[in-house]
């Protein structure tokens, strides 16, 4: 490091303490799965969060009962305000499309409550035992099958 660079550094005003603020809010989408029945609901919820500092959009979609906040903002703050200014039960929305698991209609996966074409998302799930099935390579797969009862083509050793 150089004369001019020690200098500049330690006459410099720019505070680091801001730049470490700024370098963690970023732009970000926050989907919340929020129960909407009526009008009223939807204006309550999209409300909740419309005033909150950061905030870019706001879309309610009430057929999905799903809200997306885009902004720069704080996920679980945003779920928290939901949660404290409408009373409702919200959660992060827990679907993804199917493309994205590798075994969409396994147990624990696959939910009636989706809207079409998605499917609940236990690949971040911690708990193996719901997901096990979702996340087995397809070689687990051809070894659990191999042996079943409904496969055409088991093995018949028995």
């Amino acid at each position: 490091m150089g004369f001019l660079e020690y200098v500049s550094e330690k006459c410099d005003c720019y505070d680091s303490h801001r730049e470490s603020k700024l370098k963690k809010r970023q732009l970000r989408t926050v989907e919340i799965k929020v129960k909407m029945d009526c009008e009223g609901c939807v204006r309550r919820v999209k409300k909740s969060v419309e005033g909150m500092k950061g905030v870019t959009d706001v879309e309610v979609d009430p057929k999905q009962s799903k809200l997306t906040v885009t902004g720069y903002v704080d996920p679980n703050k945003v779920l928290h305000r939901v949660i404290h200014r409408t009373g409702k039960k919200a959660e992060f929305w827990p679907y993804v499309p199917f493309d994205v698991v590798p075994h969409p209609y396994a147990p624990g996966v696959y939910d009636k409550k989706a809207p079409p074409g998605y499917v609940r998302n236990v690949l971040d799930d911690p708990d193996p035992e719901k997901s096990a099935l979702a996340r087995a390579s397809s070689f687990e797969v051809a070894y659990t099958t191999a042996f079943s009862d409904e496969n055409p083509n088991a093995c018949v050793v028995m």
